[in-house]
């Protein structure tokens, strides 16, 4: 290494030198008393030394507890957020979901999972000041075929539903090209998929989201209950190899997961906070060792018509049927939840919220 970039007496230098000690590394590594011991300097020296090096290496400023709580945190990646393209599902999730980590949305047939994801594959193309990554998305299906034309559909009405975007940027934006289609159909496939495609796409900074709808598909098929090592083994290999990609490249995962009956009164049962009586998340409890966050949707009853987000759609949506989305766990969240209807414009929260 280069010892002039060092601030320190020229005496300094000269005794690490004949200590031997190659980098700033080494000098990191070494205590007060044993790089006192080789290099015979007094105390004084060898702890402005331990500061300097420390200042040369350092990439981030010290943050104080109060500079977090006020949100002046320096660290723009763990406050971003992908936006739902919802404000109100936004406020439900403090901003949206977090851009790095495995976010799980679980629910009953027809409860908009696919809905979300497409919305949410919409949303991460806006510039990151209006919720988005700038980039497009890969959504990866391993069940029915992807729906081209319900796509098509949200990105006409894309003006509409985000009302807070300016129009010049709605219109500027090509969504139809910066959605990849992915469709495996075995877990040999999709760790192919997930090892070797995704990260290209991701380096070349055309991606900043992956959508898997769903996960439980596949392991369903191809493992038994007699296969539950390898089943487990194989869903830790999965995760850890979505959470390297969500790190490296600041950008979240979403896995759309099934839901499976519950024994009443059961341990998994109560396990769920009391927020799922009769369903239970498939995969089982290695899966959920994975996850960041777990959004439970589900539908609930037909809406009142005068209760839709705004008069836009109170007029075209009239007898949609509402659904609600919990938060059944999250490290930075509590327990809540919202209802929201699909509509012909995407996902839309309804206003109530309880906690």
């Amino acid at each position: 290494m280069d010892w002039a970039q060092l601030d320190v007496n020229p005496k300094v230098v000269a005794a690490v030198r004949r200590a031997n000690i190659q980098s700033i590394k080494e000098i990191l590594c070494l205590s007060g008393s044993d790089l006192q011991r080789l290099t015979k300097l007094s105390s004084s020296d060898v702890r402005y030394l331990h500061k300097t090096v420390a200042a040369v290496v350092k990439s981030d400023p010290v943050v104080t507890a109060l500079q977090m709580y006020n949100g002046e945190c320096p660290f723009p990646t763990q406050n971003r957020k992908l936006s739902m393209g919802c404000p109100v599902l936004d406020l439900l999730l403090g901003g949206g979901i977090p851009l790095m980590g495995i976010t799980e949305i679980v629910g009953e047939s027809s409860a908009g999972k696919t809905q979300i994801c497409m919305q949410l594959c919409l949303s991460v193309q806006f510039p990151s000041s209006y919720g988005g990554q700038d980039a497009g998305a890969v959504y990866v299906c391993t069940e029915d075929t992807f729906p081209n034309k319900r796509l098509q559909q949200l990105i006409a009405f894309q003006s509409m539903l985000r009302a807070d975007v300016p129009a010049d940027i709605v219109n500027n934006i090509k969504f139809g090209n910066n959605i990849f289609i992915e469709h495996v159909a075995d877990v040999d496939s999709l760790n192919h998929c997930i090892s070797k495609r995704l990260p290209i796409l991701l380096s070349r900074g055309l991606i900043r989201l992956v959508v898997i709808d769903s996960v439980a598909a596949l392991f369903r098929c191809e493992f038994g209950a007699s296969d539950s090592i390898a089943k487990a083994k194989c869903l830790q290999k999965f995760g850890a190899m979505l959470h390297q990609l969500s790190h490296r490249f600041s950008s979240p995962i979403i896995c759309v997961n099934q839901i499976a009956d519950a024994i009443s009164g059961s341990s998994l049962a109560q396990s769920n906070f009391g927020l799922l009586d009769k369903v239970l998340p498939a995969l089982g409890l290695t899966w959920s060792n994975q996850l960041l966050m777990r959004l439970m949707v589900s539908r609930t009853q037909f809406c009142a018509e005068g209760k839709f987000p705004d008069d836009k759609v109170r007029a075209l949506n009239s007898g949609t049927v509402l659904r609600r989305m919990e938060i059944i766990f999250a490290p930075h969240l509590p327990q809540s939840f919202c209802n929201y209807i699909i509509c012909k414009e995407g996902v839309r929260g309804m206003k109530e919220t309880g906690i």
